[in-house]
C-alpha cells in the first residue's frame, strides 16, 4: 500500500515508502476507465460513531461502480468539549500555562520499521495488541527508551505531571479504544496502536517545545489541530482494511504548492491559490491507483494560517477542492440527517426533506441558522458544475438533498412558464387562464424556513438636529473596531436598526454600546431571533411577504424588525426568541403549504 509519510506526527520523518503488497481479494476502486470519482466527506460525529457502518455499508457499496476518495474530520467525542479538535486546542493552552520541563541531550528513539501508515512501527517484539502499553501514562515508564523522546526527558519521579499530559492521554485513550472496538485483525491493530502512540508522543514533544519558547504561533496551532484529522484517517484506514477494502492513508501536510512570500497574509487568499491547490490534490490522489484513498482534511501550512484563512471548516473545503481536482461526478457530505429540510425537524414535526436546492438557497439557509455547507466551500464545487449531495450515514440508501449547480434550468422551470390569455376572450378561456395561473403560483413556493437564535437588536437614533453625512460611517467604523458582524439592517436618515449575534463578552458589549452612543441614543433588546423565509422562486410569487407577516400577526407573534434580502430570495424578520418555535410552525404551514397529516383549511389552534 502506497502511503505518504507524516514527518510532523512521528519521531523521525521518512520519505514515501514502498507499501507492502496488497493481499489477494482486497476490495478496490472500480477499474472501469469510464468510472467517475466520488468524493465522500465524513464529519467527526460520523467517524466517531459509525466508522464500521461507513466501511461496510457505504464505501464498500460505492467502489464497484465508482472511484471513491474519502475525507475525514477529526473524531468527535461524547460531548463537544471532548471532541479531538477541542482537546488538541485545550492541550495547546495548557502547555503555555505550565512550568518549563528540564531537558537532556541523552536519550534515544526506539527503532521503527516501515508499515501500514508509512511512518513505521515500534520493534518491541510484541505482536499481540492485548500486550500493548496500558492507557495511563503512569504505567508506561518501565522502559527508559520509551520515555525519552527527541532529547526530552518529560518527567522525573519528583515532578508533577503537566496538565497537558492528561489531555494528550485522553486523546490517545479515545483513539485506542475506538481501534480496539472496530479492528479485529491483530497485525493491523498492533500497527495502528503503535502509530497512534507515536502521534501522541509527537504531540507531547511539540508541546514541551512550546513551553520552552513560551509561544505557539498560528502555524504551530494549525499543526496541532491537524493531528486530529491524521489520527482519525489512520483509524478509518485500518477499519477499512480490516473489512477487506484496499484503503490507503493519505496525509496532505506537504501538498500546499509554493506561494509568493510577499503575499499579504492578512487578506483572503486569491481564488488562484485554491485552483492551484485543487490541481495538486487531484494529482496526489490519482497516485493511489485502484486503492481507496483516505484523505486528511488538514492540508498543511497555508499563508496566514489555515485557521485564520479558512476556520475550523477546512475539512469541508478540502473535500470540495479535491472534488474539483478529480473532476468528480459528485461531492457527498455525509451527516446524521437525511438531507436539508424545509425546517428544523426537531422543532417542526411536518418538516420534509428537500430533494434539490439551489446554491443561493443553501447559502442563505446556512447563514441564517441551518447547518448546510459553508458558502465559500460550496462555491468551489459549484463553480466547476459539481453537484453536492447531503446524505445520512444512518440511512445510506436515502437519496438525500442535492445542491445543484446554478444553471438557468435547474431546480424548477416555474419561473419561465407563461400562460398567455388565448384569443378571442371567452368565458371558458378566462376560466382556463385562471386555472393555469393558479397552478403556476402553486409551483412558486418558498423552499424552507429557518430560525437563528441568540440575537440582539440595536436601535440607534441620531441626536443631532442637522444630520451629518457621517452618521452611518461612524456607526460602521465602531462595528468594525469591535469585529461585529451585522445579520440584518434597516436604515433611515436619522435611525438605524441592526440585528447582531449575542456572542460578545459583557464587557466588550458594554464598550460597544458606549462607543455607539457617540453617534446617537442607543437602546437594545436581547433574547431575539431571526426568522427567515428562503426560496429562489419567491421573487416571482406575488404576495408572499404579505402572507408571511399576516400569518405571524394572526399567531400573535410580534415583529421587531423586517428586512428584505438583497438576493431577493430571502425575507427575514426579528421576533422574540420565546415565539420562535411557534413562528416556525406557522410559516411552515402557511407559506410552504405543508400541513399536519389530516389537517385541512386554515392554520389550526394546535399552534397557539
Amino acid at each position: 500500500m502506497s502511503t505518504v509519510s507524516t514527518p510532523s506526527s512521528s519521531a523521525s520523518s521518512s520519505p514515501r515508502s514502498s507499501p507492502p503488497r496488497t493481499p489477494p481479494n482486497m476490495h478496490q476502486n472500480s477499474i472501469d476507465p469510464e468510472a467517475k470519482w466520488l468524493v465522500q466527506k465524513f464529519g467527526g460525529t460520523s467517524v466517531g460513531k459509525f466508522a464500521v457502518k461507513i466501511a461496510e455499508d457505504i464505501v464498500s457499496n460505492y467502489i464497484d461502480d465508482h472511484k471513491v476518495a474519502i475525507v475525514c474530520s477529526a473524531r468527535s467525542g461524547s460531548t463537544k468539549a471532548l471532541g479531538t479538535t477541542n482537546l488538541l486546542l485545550r492541550s495547546a493552552s495548557e502547555a503555555l500555562r505550565q512550568k518549563k520541563p528540564p531537558m537532556t541531550t541523552s536519550g534515544s528513539v526506539t527503532p521503527v520499521s516501515k508499515g501500514l501508515f508509512g511512518a513505521g512501527g515500534r520493534t518491541n517484539g510484541s505482536s499481540d495488541p492485548s500486550q500493548s502499553p496500558p492507557l495511563s501514562r503512569s504505567s508506561r515508564s518501565s522502559s527508559p527508551t520509551q520515555n525519552q523522546f527527541n532529547g526530552f526527558t518529560p518527567l522525573q519521579d519528583n515532578e508533577t505531571i503537566p496538565e497537558f499530559h492528561v489531555t494528550v492521554d485522553l486523546i490517545r485513550q479515545q483513539h485506542v479504544e475506538a481501534a480496539r472496538d472496530c479492528v479485529s485483525d491483530l497485525d493491523i491493530l498492533r500497527e495502528l496502536e503503535d502509530e497512534l502512540e507515536r502521534d501522541c508522543e509527537w504531540l507531547r514533544n511539540f508541546l514541551y517545545a512550546a513551553k520552552i519558547i513560551d509561544e505557539i504561533s498560528p502555524r504551530s496551532r494549525d499543526n496541532i489541530i491537524g493531528l486530529g484529522e491524521k489520527m482519525s484517517c489512520k483509524v478509518m484506514t485500518a477499519i477499512l482494511r480490516d473489512r477487506g477494502v484496499d484503503a490507503e492513508y493519505v496525509s496532505l501536510e506537504d501538498i500546499v504548492p509554493p506561494y509568493d512570500s510577499d503575499v499579504d497574509t492578512e487578506k483572503a487568499l486569491p481564488q488562484d491559490f485554491y485552483d492551484t491547490l485543487a490541481l495538486a490534490l487531484g494529482e496526489r490522489i490519482q497516485e493511489c491507483g485502484s486503492r481507496v484513498p483516505v484523505v486528511t482534511g488538514f492540508f498543511g501550512p497555508v499563508p496566514g494560517s489555515l485557521l485564520r484563512q479558512v476556520g475550523r471548516g477546512y475539512t469541508d473545503l478540502c473535500s470540495a477542492l479535491l472534488a474539483v481536482g478529480l473532476q468528480a461526478a459528485e461531492l457527498q457530505i455525509w451527516k446524521e440527517v437525511d438531507g436539508i429540510f424545509t425546517a428544523d425537524p426537531r422543532k417542526v414535526p411536518t418538516a420534509r426533506v428537500i430533494s434539490t436546492i439551489s446554491p443561493e438557497e443553501a447559502a442563505e439557509l446556512t447563514y441564517y441558522g441551518s447547518e448546510v455547507v459553508h458558502p465559500f466551500t460550496m462555491e468551489q464545487a459549484i463553480r466547476k458544475s459539481i453537484p453536492i449531495r447531503i446524505k445520512n450515514v444512518e440511512n445510506p440508501r436515502g437519496k438525500g438533498t442535492v445542491i445543484h449547480p446554478n444553471t438557468e434550468d435547474d431546480i424548477s422551470s416555474a419561473a419561465s412558464v407563461s400562460y398567455p390569455v388565448p384569443e378571442p376572450l371567452t368565458l371558458k378561456s378566462l376560466h382556463d387562464f385562471a386555472l393555469a395561473t393558479e397552478a403556476s403560483q402553486r409551483k412558486r413556493l418558498p423552499t424552507a424556513v429557518t430560525i437563528k437564535e441568540d440575537i440582539i437588536v440595536l436601535n440607534i437614533a441620531s441626536n443631532r438636529k442637522s444630520v451629518s453625512h457621517g452618521f452611518l460611517a461612524g456607526i460602521f467604523q465602531t462595528l468594525d473596531k469591535f469585529g461585529v458582524v451585522v445579520d440584518l439592517i434597516s436604515t433611515s436618515e436619522v435611525h438605524i436598526s441592526m440585528a447582531i449575534g449575542d456572542n460578545l463578552p459583557k464587557k466588550v458589549f458594554d464598550r460597544l454600546v458606549r462607543d455607539l452612543r457617540q453617534s446617537g441614543s442607543v437602546d437594545y433588546h436581547k433574547d431575539m431571533a431571526i426568522l427567515s423565509l428562503v426560496g429562489k422562486e419567491m421573487r416571482h410569487m406575488v404576495g408572499i411577504a404579505g402572507r408571511m407577516f399576516t400569518t405571524l400577526a394572526q399567531g400573535d407573534v410580534n415583529i421587531e424588525m423586517i428586512s428584505q434580502g438583497a438576493s431577493e430570495i430571502n425575507i427575514s424578520c426579528v421576533i422574540q426568541s420565546r415565539d420562535s418555535v411557534k413562528a416556525l410552525n406557522l410559516i411552515h404551514q402557511s407559506c410552504l403549504q405543508i400541513k399536519p397529516e389530516g389537517a385541512r383549511g386554515r392554520v389550526g389552534p394546535w399552534l397557539f
